[in-house]
């Protein structure tokens, strides 16, 4: 064969930078599309964040209530166009295509872009309960212990060589004949030594930490307490030769082992109940993390309210001093760069728009397919699928999965995350549809209600729900009992 050159002629779909920066706020989140914004507004000279409120005007339509929702901009845009055509700047020779979507309907126009954002600025001093600190772990605080116990310098180095293998529940993950052999200086030291230093790390605060296992851990626990503590004697004999059995709750075997009856095995079991098994998880500072909601969802009139979330949204605009200055017919290098800022400025707008209209949207048809849940519960939760929010709003089912990722909604029953309310269905007997959810909640119900020293089988909670015409198979209710983390029927089985 002879090589030749061919023509051909092809369509293929482009994602153009505008397109890319609209699918990408889609999926942010309220904290990173504050990141974002500031991002942006540090970029380009032509945004900035306002800190003056506008407020909407008073409205007493629905649409009125929805456009207030979505950054009502025309007092801001019509005051730009009035700052440009007093520099002889006409904006509308600046060509910003206005079918800006994310969607297959891309030809769609949306309203003029947002110049305002409703948003409450810090005050000028920063909390200082939220100033970044250093936290103290788990191995500052035993090598603060080491450094005022009276060890010798070589079991200084010994113990500075257990505390590094020690994890951050407190347990020592390394055996000794490793760490004293990873160190030139300490592998001639023996064994006997290591054991010595590491007794006495045990004692440290908090107590069990650097065990090796759960034994070790609950027995230097036990032998720190008084002689006099009832039980005290049958509960190290319960950790040092049954904690196996106790972590099968096989009681019966246990009460013959330990010569105890019900009520003494009970009392043994208490006790073990006020000791630490990962003792190290007591010194760490996790920070709490707060969950901003994107959507807000109240009653309102007996009927169900649904609006953004604008409290912490910062309020961008175009900045008109610097628009401005962009004049007509000056190709200058300086004015060019306006104009492009310009642009850029505008698509940002327009892409952040979009997103808020889309998040609504997709939010209250979520609220009008789930009011029953609103009303009454989990237990009244109704199947929903990407596919029906897509058809019901006219967009892609990908931007309906792009927008209800990482975005929360605060309602009167809690704070939930858009993806909780979609969901696959079970068939009912009566020809209905029974949403996994809603199963899920009658399976918590049960076993909240059982009997705790005869708890259901899966199989017994099978039969409950094919009462009430849900016919599961046992295991598909070991599924949902193992995502709502709810252990077997023989580990949920308790002597009280």
């Amino acid at each position: 064969m002879k090589p030749s050159i061919q023509v051909k002629l092809g369509q293929q779909l482009t994602m153009t930078p505008q397109l890319q920066q609209a699918i990408k706020l889609l999926q942010l989140s309220t904290l990173d599309l504050q990141v974002e914004i500031q991002l942006a507004v540090d970029s380009n000279p032509l945004l900035e964040i306002s800190e003056e409120s506008e407020l909407p005007p008073e409205s007493s339509t629905d649409m009125d209530r929805f456009d207030e929702v979505i950054f009502n901009n025309s007092h801001t845009e019509n005051k730009l166009k009035e700052d440009n055509e007093a520099e002889n700047l006409d904006v509308n020779q600046i060509s910003i295509t206005s079918d800006l979507s994310v969607d297959t309907n891309w030809d769609e126009t949306y309203p003029d872009v947002s110049n305002t954002y409703n948003y409450n600025q810090d005050s000028e001093f920063a909390d200082l309960e939220n100033q970044n600190s250093k936290e103290l772990s788990l191995k500052d605080h035993l090598n603060w212990q080491r450094e005022i116990a009276p060890f010798s310098e070589e079991e200084q180095l010994i113990a500075t060589l257990i505390i590094d293998s020690i994890d951050e529940a407190g347990y020592l993950i390394s055996s000794l004949p490793e760490i004293m052999d990873s160190y030139p200086q300490t592998a001639k030291l023996g064994l006997d030594k290591a054991e010595s230093v590491l007794a006495r790390i045990q004692q440290f605060d908090p107590l069990g930490v650097a065990a090796r296992n759960l034994k070790e851990c609950l027995s230097i626990q036990l032998h720190a307490q008084p002689k006099d503590t009832p039980f005290l004697d049958k509960a190290k004999m319960l950790v040092n030769h049954y904690l196996d059995l106790l972590a099968k709750k096989q009681y019966p075997r246990l009460k013959s082992r330990l010569k105890v009856d019900e009520n003494d095995l009970l009392a043994v079991i208490k006790l073990l109940q006020t000791l630490d098994p990962k003792p190290g998880i007591s010194l760490q500072n996790n920070k709490e993390e707060y969950i901003i909601p994107d959507v807000l969802v109240s009653f309102k009139n007996n009927s169900l309210l649904v609006e953004l979330n604008s409290e912490f949204m910062p309020k961008v605009r175009v900045n008109p001093n610097y628009s401005a200055l962009i004049r007509r017919a000056d190709s200058s290098r300086d004015n060019q760069f306006l104009k492009e800022q310009f642009i850029e400025a505008k698509w940002f707008l327009k892409s952040l728009q979009n997103r808020n209209e889309t998040l609504l949207k997709v939010a209250t048809c979520i609220v009008e397919h789930q009011k029953a849940f609103f009303e009454q519960g989990e237990e009244a939760m109704q199947p929903l699928v990407l596919q029906e929010v897509a058809v019901k709003v006219g967009l892609h089912e990908s931007t309906i999965s792009r927008i209800t990722t990482q975005k929360y909604m605060y309602t009167p029953k809690g704070i939930f995350e858009l993806k909780f309310f979609f969901s696959s269905y079970v068939t009912t007997t009566n020809g209905g549809k029974c949403s996994s959810t809603a199963i899920q909640a009658l399976i918590r119900k049960l076993v909240e209600h059982e009997n705790v020293m005869k708890p259901y089988s899966d199989d017994k909670i099978a039969h409950f729900l094919s009462e009430r015409g849900i016919t599961v198979a046992r295991r598909t209710v070991a599924k949902y009992r193992e995502m709502l983390a709810i252990p077997p029927s023989n580990e949920r089985k308790v002597l009280f």
